[in-house]
């Protein structure tokens, strides 16, 4: 009774984890009215690296007493030019200007704005660019929802007049630049929007110029501005190619001393572009427009230095960093498939050749040490991931050669993890490579995400502030390479448990890892959790053995299904402004608006299949597994018979690898970065179980494993008690010699008529639904020979015989 409401209790069980996990958030402090006036100034181009105490001491003396972050000036298009900064910052929303882009990617016409009245303003192109916003692009935006969420505002400049611009075109207050008094205009309305000029090209002296002049003007507006005012400075724009981080400064009451954060980041020090509008009517006390703004009113933490010159140093260098991950994660991971690709051609013929045959018709086994260099270059590839996480902890990037340090680096600490894994305890064994390597990737990434995920951002194999996808939590290849070591792990330890207890192994270490994955604290996010749910429970039904059949895959699905509803349900009940990503999608759902996140998810999705290396690794593994190890001659089948925990875990890990990589919009990327770790890890292993394909060697005397647990002491079952190093030591490398002598029980082997007891009645002990495994010295678990027989001869099937 208990087995058979089993798959339903273990569902229960991770549905209860993945619910808990992402139902509980941080505490997020609603942001509460500050400010009577609101005066948003913008500097297009303006980065870190250009405010110093010389050169721009307004700016200086403002980040002293304010708050500061890096802002990230995503919009709908690439590079975001000045006039898409100034569009997105009106919209609240990824937003771009429509017309031709010229060959920088900006378009080449200038912005229109028509003064009929002398009062305000009105832009002729307005309602041509809302029409190419709603139609044309997939995020709906609508410029002018910042102005229309205010009775007035105020607009100084032609960029200015682009951000305030209702979505007909008409500006309520506008000055093509600051009068020699601005304290009458910029008090006429609670919101003011200044153009304060820009910041471009790449040389120091040209931008440092440009910087003062604009830190002239934004002396005049802090001179003019209203009492009990909100002053917001944004570098709105890039300027040049590639994209930077630029300045983000708050200075008011309520903004003293802190770093400028939001929810739409989730990280100390950053926010978003289109963060300012929301944050404009938060500190007004206005209501948000019914459509919601993309962005999230920005709060001010603790926790900055107190000397600015340090203080101002951490964005700076954020901005380096972020740079110097750009210009190196692509060659990195074009460089990792190229390897696993090489790897996968050169293992082929050992693959071939590992399988043991007897009499001289055979193949001519591979020398030991050619096996034995394979089998490290295996877990080097497959800790490349791991190592190039690491390598974040050093500052490669201020470098002069950033690729090349970080190249360095990354190596050391391959090699590092390699001589850690083989002189590790148990390396001998079959699934001793395999476990080292998943636990260790596993509790790499896992240490990580519970110290804050600071490896992850920026990083070159994280996420990149300046794409504006992700700023906190694990990134896509995090995800794909911590699933994969989780579920792997956990296949690990229920292998050396009993077939009963193997089920509940599987849980409790994938229910950890759901956790992680999506608690707001730690992954942050869900539908990665609500992946790896499918994908636990998968491993879970079909760790103790047997096929993966219609009704267990209905479980699993079921319990990935009941945690998306669950967490829908908990997050539906909160307030707009504080649901989490599959709350306001469900939301734009019942609105109408939910098209736009499919064609978004879409687009996003064939655009990472057809431009990412992962996706070359992805389809690499998968024809290695199905063309080679899937093969009679491949050994992983032989190794699924072995370890059914094993085949449960590396099924499992499909399953969540690709439901993660679809519904996040990833593609494959999340199965390129599994297959990164598991594919080579599977080859080794079946390159173990080859080499010991032919073995019939004698039982030891109680080495019984009739409690159904499979002891990994030898290579799939062979070798000496306890295992051992060397060529014979129970899954070494293999050598040319054959590592047992096939030979029968010996004549003085005592009869045994008798079965062994069976742990119910009418049942047979061990595992009844997979094949009969040999024990640490070769023979069948279950059944000791009943009859001494003489030794015979190993001859070769016709599958052997085929394969060579």
């Amino acid at each position: 009774m208990l087995r058979r409401i089993a798959p339903a209790l273990l569902t229960v069980l991770v549905v209860a984890l993945g619910v808990t996990a992402l139902a509980a958030r941080p505490p997020q402090g609603t942001p509460q009215r500050t400010a009577d006036f609101v005066v948003l100034a913008g500097i297009a181009g303006l980065r870190w690296d250009d405010v110093d105490p010389q050169s721009t001491p307004t700016l200086w003396r403002m980040a002293q007493d304010g708050s500061i972050g890096s802002l990230s000036v995503r919009s709908a298009h690439r590079p975001t030019c000045p006039v898409d900064g100034w569009l997105t910052l009106g919209a609240g929303s990824f937003a771009a200007w429509n017309g031709s882009r010229s060959v920088d990617g900006c378009p080449s016409a200038a912005v229109t704005v028509e003064q009929p009245d002398g009062i305000g303003a009105n832009l002729p192109d307005q309602e041509s660019v809302v029409q190419y916003n709603q139609q044309r692009l997939p995020w709906g935006a609508m410029p002018g929802s910042l102005s229309e969420s205010v009775r007035c505002s105020v607009a100084v400049g032609p960029g200015a007049a682009v951000a305030a611009a209702r979505p007909f075109g008409r500006v309520d207050r506008y000055a093509s630049g600051l009068p020699t008094d601005p304290r009458p205009l910029l008090g006429s309305c609670v919101l003011s929007i200044v153009d304060l000029g820009t910041v471009k090209g790449t040389d120091p002296a040209t931008r440092a110029e440009e910087a003062r002049a604009a830190d002239a003007e934004l002396a005049r507006v802090l001179a003019a501005r209203p009492p009990r005012s909100l002053v917001l400075v944004a570098g709105i724009s890039d300027t040049t190619q590639p994209a930077r981080l630029h300045v983000a400064v708050a200075d008011g009451p309520g903004w003293e001393r802190g770093w400028l954060t939001s929810a739409s980041t989730g990280r100390d020090g950053y926010l978003q572009l289109v963060d300012l509008a929301p944050t404009a009517l938060a500190a007004l006390g206005r209501p948000m427009p019914e459509r919601l703004f993309l962005g999230r009113p920005a709060v001010s933490t603790g926790g900055r230095p107190a000397d600015l010159t340090e203080a101002i140093d951490a964005p700076a260098n954020a901005d380096r960093e972020a740079a110097g991950q750009r210009s190196v994660s692509g060659v990195f991971f074009a460089v990792l498939a190229g390897v696993q690709v090489l790897l996968a051609l050169a293992i082929l013929p050992l693959l071939r050749r590992a399988r043991p045959h007897a009499g001289p018709a055979g193949p001519t086994p591979v020398s030991g040490r050619v096996v034995a260099v394979m089998e490290l270059l295996l877990v080097a590839a497959a800790l490349t991931v791991p190592a190039a996480l690491l390598t974040d902890a050093v500052p490669w990037w201020r470098g002069e050669h950033p690729g090349w340090i970080f190249a360095g680096v990354t190596a050391l600490l391959v090699a590092a993890g390699t001589a850690a894994v083989r002189f590790a305890p148990g390396y001998a064994n079959t699934l001793g490579p395999l476990g080292a390597v998943a636990g260790l990737t596993t509790l790499v990434v896992g240490l990580d995400v519970l110290t804050g995920a600071r490896l992850q951002l920026n990083s070159v194999v994280g996420y990149s502030a300046l794409q504006g996808g992700r700023y906190a939590g694990l990134s896509t290849v995090g995800l794909g390479v911590f699933l994969a070591g989780a579920l792997v792990t956990g296949g690990w330890f229920a292998q050396r448990v009993p077939r009963g207890w193997r089920p509940a192994v599987m849980v409790a270490v994938g229910g950890l890892a759901v956790v992680v994955v999506g608690s707001p604290y730690l992954g942050a996010d869900p539908v990665g959790a609500i992946a790896l749910t499918a994908g636990v429970s998968v491993a879970a039904v079909i760790s103790a053995g047997g096929w993966l059949t219609i009704s267990r895959l209905a479980w699993a699905a079921m319990a990935a299904l009941a945690v998306g509803i669950g967490f829908a349900v908990v997050d539906l009940r909160r307030p707009a402004a504080e649901r989490g990503s599959l709350g306001r999608f469900l939301s734009a759902l019942g609105d109408g608006t939910g098209g736009f996140a499919v064609h978004r998810s879409s687009t996003e999705n064939f655009e990472t299949l057809v431009n990412s290396p992962l996706t070359v690794l992805a389809l690499a593994g998968g024809l290695l597994v199905w063309f080679a190890l899937l093969q009679p001659w491949g050994g992983l089948m032989r190794l699924f018979g072995i370890y059914p925990a094993v085949r449960a875990a590396l099924a499992g890990t499909v399953v969540a690898a690709v439901l993660g990589g679809v519904l996040d919009g990833a593609a494959l990327d999340v199965m390129g970065a599994a297959a990164a770790l598991v594919v080579p890890m599977a080859a080794l292993a079946s390159l173990r179980v080859l080499g010991h394909a032919a073995d019939r060697t004698r039982p030891v005397a109680g080495r019984s494993r009739a409690n159904g647990a499979d002891d990994d002491s030898g290579s799939g079952g062979v070798g000496p008690v306890g295992g051992g190093d060397g060529p014979t030591g129970g899954g070494g490398p293999l050598g040319a010699v054959h590592p047992r002598p096939i030979t029968g029980p010996t004549p003085s082997a005592p009869a045994k008529v008798a079965q062994p007891p069976s742990d119910t009645p009418g049942e047979p002990r061990g595992d009844a639904d997979e094949p009969a495994e040999p024990t640490a010295s070769g023979s069948t678990p279950d059944a000791a020979p009943t009859v001494p027989v003489a030794p015979r001869q190993a001859s070769r099937s016709s599958t052997e015989v085929a394969a060579s």
